[in-house]
Parts: structure tokens; sequence; C-alpha cells
């Protein structure tokens, strides 16, 4: 500090960047759940669009870090702080904030890379900007001579703290209460203030011309990083942001991918980084080292057996080890940090594992596996990465559990029937307690948790015929071990069915396939086709939105017209299959199906084009938010006869859905029936729970006098899902108040 400087100069420097830094932040953050929000219903409310969309945050992440360092290594402070705030006005101009329509139109069959270059266009030029402000600014103090200079990694802490409240701010005080359009607006306003204020950082340090402190060669701890040291701090990383997409994508399949199950993880993992980075220590890393490998072993015995059944406690016990695995990786990457001066290429090593641990997961392992193996196996690779014990005989304790580990899998996979459940279950509780001894050596009890969770996979269910794993999640086709019934699984939830006739069965050939499951004569979907059909008897026209196997086509009387509009491309394959599903073929062989988001194909159908038209799109559990809004119901409305009724299915075990129907349909002048009658005392027959909707009473016909079927009035306390507002945690208390 110069004569002329005030004292309270360092101070104020300190405050400005503190504030440009927590800006940048929560920018960076806040834009997160909102733009895959924005760009969600494009591509069909899976949660796919989550994992993809944080693989091109980390990947963005990895290149502004990059761009950081390579600044920091060629520029002065003051040519580095002219050249970021240009590269931060050129990305003004992509404000504000759009979905790039070049990239947004139908389907390509690649919706992963055609999502990534959307964001990209979109999206990437001030996220970029903004991933590179923090260590640009961090990197400024460290080559200062501020106060804070020898110790300026406490500020990732507080970086950190800005993305967090930005995150937990977006479904408090952002999401309910401000449309997306708004959102987007006020977005681009604080990054122009951003620009300003990162400004202002370069002039507060543009007098200050010390040099750089260079570090002491003979101090080991000023050393260089060697390029071990950086494998090690990827391999640290890469863990915990594969673990957050794995678990991410596990607990918001069977509720709903919305922004609140994506910011409880992302906010989790932010703290790890606060606390493990802060300047005295929170939570003592010998603690959590020691306790990581028993919250493993607790979530593995949870997948296992299967105790737990309320999806509160099963998202708090997914989350909350997730949290403890990353906070002994993320601690582990912060006790061997290194010097300030290195302090840029430390964080581009980190930002380089995140980006790997978020391609493994979200796009390499989808094409590796049929199924979701990435869960257990990261689970297995956060053990591995707590620090070696000195243990005697640990070579031999190691051989003895892979020999354990291996059996098993061996027995599971080539010897199927020598195991059932219960024997699995005996076996795997003797080796999961066995973990607890065990994670003294790490290896060793990561081999067993990975054996014991892949060998769980397929011991309490028949062997899939088919299994399919896209974009839009794993499709299975299995036969039960009895032969008499194929099922249709989608993640962890049944969505057809149909019985397997002995060869000698003595059916006319021409007779049409049974229905089940939802679908099964005198379900709720089928009263309403018989409702409709009851009115007329000239040929009527259905809508289904969800194909499954098929099995509404059966609901159809000859000559009626009916169109499939399904997302998935492997579904389409399977219910087209004669030699796994035989309703299309039976009962509406020529039935056309359009490939694609309902929401932008349907909306291409004519006017009144339809006398009833079906929702019943799922992924597993989950049904898409965006088929659920007023604006949702709107298009229906406008491809529906006068007289016709639009028919939705809402059975779920997590979510009540009947109110949301009745808000979004009274939002557009129509009246709502609902049934959830309960299930017939037959092996695969379910009657569902099922809402009508129409414009008056007349137009339900015979539903009127049904028992199963009463009428639902919107609640005046219950905001209406839009495009721009859903309240799942009300959907979520209502149900656990049932």
């Amino acid at each position: 500090m110069t004569a002329k400087e005030k004292p309270t100069a360092p101070a104020v420097a300190l405050a400005t960047f503190g504030t440009a830094i927590f800006l940048g932040a929560a920018l960076l953050f806040l834009v997160q759940p909102m733009f895959t929000k924005l760009v969600l219903p494009r591509f069909g409310g899976t949660p796919s669009v989550w994992s993809v969309a944080m693989v091109f945050f980390q990947c963005t992440l990895l290149a502004g870090y990059a761009y950081a360092h390579w600044l920091m290594r060629v520029a002065g402070r003051r040519t580095g702080a002219a050249i970021h705030l240009a590269v931060m006005l050129a990305a003004a101009l992509w404000l504000p904030l759009s979905i790039a329509e070049a990239w947004a139109g139908p389907s390509t069959g690649n919706e992963t890379l055609r999502l990534i270059g959307l964001m990209a266009a979109s999206l990437g030029p001030p996220f970029f900007a903004l991933a590179a402000t923090a260590p640009l600014l961090q990197a400024w103090i460290a080559r200062s001579d501020h106060p804070a200079a020898g110790n300026p990694y406490f500020l990732y802490a507080f970086s950190n703290a800005g993305s967090l409240l930005a995150l937990l701010s977006y479904p408090v005080a952002v999401e309910p209460f401000v449309t997306l359009s708004h959102q987007t607006r006020y977005w681009s306003v604080v990054f122009y203030l951003l620009v300003a204020t990162v400004a202002v950082c370069g002039f507060v340090l543009w007098p200050r011309q010390a040099p750089p402190t260079l570090p002491d060669e003979s101090d080991t701890q000023s050393a260089a990083p060697s390029w071990r040291d950086g494998a090690r701090w990827a391999a640290l990383a890469a863990v915990p942001a594969g673990l957050l997409i794995a678990v991410t994508a596990h607990i918001s399949t069977d509720v709903a991918p919305v922004p609140l199950l994506w910011i409880i993880p992302l906010a989790l993992y932010l703290l790890s980084f606060i606390i493990v980075f802060a300047r005295r220590q929170i939570v003592p890393q010998r603690v959590i080292v020691l306790l990581q490998p028993l919250f493993v072993i607790a979530l593995a015995a949870l997948l296992v057996f299967e105790t737990v059944k309320s999806i509160v406690w099963i998202v708090a016990v997914h989350v909350v080890v997730f949290f403890v695995c990353a906070l002994m990786c993320h601690g582990e990457i912060a006790r061997t940090r290194p010097a300030p001066a290195f302090l840029t290429a430390f964080y581009l090593w980190m930002a380089a594992g995140g980006a790997l641990g978020g391609v493994a997961a979200a796009l390499i392992a989808p094409h590796l596996f049929s199924w979701v193996a990435e869960y257990p196996l990261l689970l297995a690779l956060a053990i591995l990465c707590r620090p070696p014990t000195a243990l005697p005989g640990r070579r031999y304790i190691l051989i003895g559990a892979l020999a354990a580990a291996a059996s098993l899998l061996i027995v599971c996979t080539f010897f199927p029937g020598t195991l059932d459940e219960r024997s699995f279950r005996r076996t795997a509780s003797v080796l999961l307690t066995a973990c607890v001894p065990l994670s003294l050596v790490p290896a060793a009890s990561a081999a067993v948790i990975a054996s014991v969770l892949i060998a769980s996979h397929g011991i309490s269910e028949d062997p899939p015929i088919v299994s399919v794993r896209s974009f839009f999640g794993v499709a299975k086709v299995i036969e039960t071990s009895d032969h008499r019934f194929r099922i249709l699984q989608h993640g962890t939830t049944m969505h057809g069915g149909q019985r397997i006739e002995s060869p000698d069965a003595d059916r006319p050939a021409n007779e049409r396939p049974e229905q089940l499951l939802y679908y099964y004569d005198g379900s709720g979907i089928a009263q309403t086709f018989d409702a409709m059909q009851a009115q007329s008897a000239h040929p009527q026209r259905y809508a289904i939105i969800g194909l499954g196997t098929g099995s509404l086509a059966c609901s159809a009387r000859p000559g009626d017209h009916i169109d499939f509009y399904e997302i998935d491309p492997a579904i389409v394959r399977i219910a087209r299959d004669p030699s796994l599903f035989t309703f299309l073929s039976s009962c509406a062989k020529e039935a056309p199906i359009v490939l694609g988001d309902a929401r932008l194909t349907l909306a291409q159908a004519e006017r009144a084009a339809y006398d009833l038209i079906v929702v019943d799109a799922f992924t597993s559990d989950a049904i898409p938010v965006h088929l659920l809004t007023r604006e949702a119901m709107a298009i229906y409305l406008d491809k529906l006869d006068a007289h016709g009724m639009i028919v939705m299915h809402i059975s779920n075990r997590h979510l009540e859905l009947a109110s949301v129907v009745a808000g979004i349909a009274a939002a557009n002048g129509l009246i709502t029936l609902f049934s959830d009658a309960p299930d017939p005392d037959d092996e695969y027959k379910f009657s569902g729970t099922v809402a009508a909707v129409a414009h008056s009473p007349e137009d339900f016909g015979s539903l009127r006098q049904s028992a199963n079927w009463e009428p639902i009035a919107p609640d005046p306390a219950q905001r209406i899902w839009t495009d721009d507002y859903c309240n799942i945690v009300g959907a979520l208390w209502r149900r656990l108040r049932e």
C-alpha cells in the first residue's frame, strides 16, 4: 500500500472483488435451472435434459477455467483485465437470453447433441464469460500486493456461497413469482451490473504494480503441482460430479424432472465446496473419511432391501449419502491444494475432473449400459477415493473381498436360478455387514458394495427379453417366470402388458388381444372410450399421447381413426414388434405414430380434429410437467371437437394431480370428472387414477351415472400450473396427507 492510499483501500478492494465474485457465481448457477426449465418442454420433459445440460455447464466451466489459466500466463493484470472485459461485453450481445430457434426444431434422432448445440448457441458465450470470472478475479488478487494475496482460496468458498444462495432462492423466491420471460430479462440486467463491477475491479488493481510473489522452490508446499497431483485432483472431482448427475436422475425419475429436485443435490454439491475451502475447518476431514463408507453401506442396504417406501425419506437418504461422498472427495482436494501462485491451474484440474465425471455419467454410460449401472459404480468409486490406511494383511483382505465379489457376480450372471430373492438378500446382508470392517481397505469394501448392487439389479425380477436405454430412459420387456404375461417396464413402473397364450390355446386368429394394466375392460380409461362410443355410432377420432405397448389401439372400434403421439423411438420399435406385443398388429396395424414431443406435434394437427384425446405419457412414474399446464390444456382443447373429451391418466405414487388437472381445465373453461376406483382382484389389472375433462356435463355421457366418477372443482387456494409455474412440493404434500 502506497503512502497516498487510504487505510481502508484494501478493505474496499476486497469488498469490490467479493461483490463481483458473488454476483458472477450467483448468475452462473441461477441460469442453470432457469434455462434448463426453459428448454425442458422442447425435449419431452425427461430427466435426461438436466443430465445433458449439466454436461454442457461442466464443459463450459472447464473452457472458462482454461481461458482464465491461459490469460494469467500470457497477460499481465492490466492486459488481462482489458481482454476479459472485452469478452464479457461480447457475451452481452447474447442478452436477453432466449432459445436459439435454429436448434429447437423437430427431433433429429440425436437429442443429446441437439440439446448441447441448442444450449451452446443460446447460452454459451455468457456462461463462458461467467465461468472465467471467479478464477480470474482470485488470480488478480493473488498476484497483487493486497493483504489477502497469500491465501485467496477463501474467495472460492465465498463464490460457492453466492452460487448456493442463488440456487436455493430459485425454487422459493424466483420460480413461484416470476415468469420465465421476466427471469431472463432480470438475469440480463444483473449481468450488465457484473460487467460494470468487474471493470471497477480492474480499475482498483490498475495502479498496483507490485510483482507477484514467486514461490520458494525449496518449499514443498509452494512447489509447482505435478501431473500426478493434477490427475488426482481431477479424479477426486470427477466422482462427485458424476454422482451429482446420477443421483439427480435417480430421484427425479419417479417424481418429476423439475428445478426443485435438480437444485437439492446441486446445492449440497456447492455446500461441500464451501465447507472444505472455508478459512476455518468446519467439519474435520478425518471424521468424514471415517464415516463416508458407513453412509454408502446404508444406501446400498436401502437399494437392495427397499426398506423405505416414503419418497421424502428415499430422496433424503440418497442426497445425504451423496453429500457425504462429495464432502469427502472435495475435502481431499482442498487438503492437498497448491500455493496461490498455481491457483488457476488447480481450478483447471478440478474443472477437468468435473467435466470428465459429467461426460461419463450423462453421455458415455447410457451407451455402455442398458440400465443405470453408473450409479452403483460411482458409489463404489467414491469409497475408492478415500485415502488408504496402513493395515496388516491388507493384501490378503483385498484378495478375499475380490473373490467374494466375483463369486457373487458369476453366480447371479451365469447361474441365475441358484439364488432366489430371499437367498440373495441373506447373502447381501452378510456381505454388506462385512463391509463395515472392510472399509479400512477402501478397494475391498468398494468391490463388495459394487458387486451386491450390480447383482441386485436382476435378482428380484425376471430377466428382460429386451432392455433398451435411450435419451428418454430405460425400457425393458419382461416375461414372467410362469410365461403367462409379457410386461413393458419403463424405469420402475409398468407401462403395458399382454397375456401370453399357450401354443395349443383354442383362440380365433383374428380375436383382439386382451388389454391389461390400466387399459382392461372396465378400467377408468376404458370407460371413457365406452362413453364416447355410446354417444355416437359414427367413427370416432382418437389422439393418444404416449404409445406404450399400443394397448389402446384395441379400445377403438373398426372404422375409428387413431393417431399415436410418442417421443421415444425405442418405444415405437417395441410396440411395433409383433414378437413382443400384438396390440398394434392386431387392432391398428396402419395407425400413424407421430414421433416427437406431443406439445409440438399435436399443435400441428387440424383444429377440432379429435373426439377423444388421451394423455397417457410417463417417464417411469413421472408425468412430464409440461403436459399438465394451462397452456398444454389449451392445445388439447384447440384440437378437440366441440362435444369431445380429454382424458388424463394421472396415476402417481408420490404426487396428487387431480386438483392440478381441475385447475388447468377450469382455466380453459372446462369441467372435470375424477375416477380413482379400487383395483380389481385380478392379476395385472389396475383401475388407475384418471381425470376426464369436457365442455359440459352432457359431453361425459355415461360417466355421469357411474359410481366410480365424481366431479372435482378447482381449489381456489391452489395456483394454476402454467409453463412458468408448477408446485411439485404442494402436490407431494397433498399426497402425503391422503
